[in-house]
């Protein structure tokens, strides 16, 4: 299995010269593994990059798992080519909506008139929206397990992948605090979170936040503390920790300390724009 990453950056993008060797593109990560169609996690800024890493063709044909509908993690659809071609084969799916709301019409209120010039439906190729609910299933050959984690306004996904051999887990927002301060105060470990990370070899998480002071002053907005995404990743037995969705204003010199300050832990390090981990 070989995952790319594509745009690791949350809330905004954020590309700049003190942003050039971490990278300032939102969420997208593609895992691609020989036999299989790839899956791609969410379609921020980075979609575009990923588009245009496409084979000779420069057609894409997979999957495209949402994580939630946020700003941050839907830009890069509109901009998306390598899925707007007629030979193109997009399977996209999102959480289930509490209002009941289907997966086409869910993106049209960010990709319609006034606010972008075309609707969803007017990409070239064959797509196909659908909404997921919770639990297990079969997607391009992988198996591919849906919880619910927490993460303010709206519901939100995190996703174990797995090809057989190798697992990654994706949980790019999640706010564990809302459940608790846990035993020491990063938030609960709760059992979706639990599950999803348990023995992976690679977790992919949320790690907005690098302090208490910031996890007191900016948790309300439902991120989690790079502490927490360490711990989960011990205490479930991952195998490696990317620490992920970085702040816009979090440039290369303070992921640099990011990355220090877990040292000592092996396997813990931040996400950087462009790295590729051959698992």
């Amino acid at each position: 299995m070989e995952v790319t990453f594509y745009g690791v950056r949350g809330s905004c993008p954020c590309p700049c010269e003190e942003n050039r060797r971490y990278g300032g593109n939102t969420a997208c990560v593609a895992l691609a593994v020989e036999g299989h169609e790839p899956i791609v996690f969410d379609l921020g800024t980075g979609l575009r990059a990923f588009g245009l890493s496409q084979p000779t063709d420069g057609t894409f044909r997979g999957t495209a798992l949402m994580t939630h509908l946020h700003w941050d993690h839907v830009q890069g659809l509109p901009f998306f080519g390598a899925g707007d071609r007629g030979d193109a084969r997009v399977l996209l799916l999102l959480p289930e909506q509490d209002d009941g709301a289907q997966a086409e019409a869910v993106l049209e209120r960010a990709m319609s008139p006034p606010h972008f010039p075309m609707l969803p439906s007017q990409l070239g190729g064959s797509w196909n929206f659908q909404t997921l609910a919770p639990g297990e299933g079969t997607h391009e050959g992988f198996t591919v397990l849906a919880r619910e984690i927490p993460h303010k306004g709206g519901r939100t996904f995190g996703f174990r992948v797995s090809d057989g051999h190798s697992t990654i887990a994706y949980m790019p927002d999640h706010c564990p605090t809302v459940l608790g301060p846990g035993p020491d105060g990063y938030g609960e470990y709760h059992p979706a979170a639990l599950e999803l990370a348990d023995g992976a070899d690679v977790l992919i998480h949320d790690s907005q936040l690098l302090s208490h002071e910031e996890l007191a002053s900016e948790g309300r907005f439902g991120h989690a503390i790079a502490d927490y995404a360490a711990e989960l990743g011990r205490r479930a037995g991952v195998r490696r920790v990317v620490l992920f969705h970085h702040r816009p204003d979090r440039d290369d010199e303070a992921l640099d300390l990011l990355a220090r300050k877990f040292a000592y832990l092996t396997g813990v390090s931040p996400a950087a724009q462009g790295a590729v981990l051959e698992l």
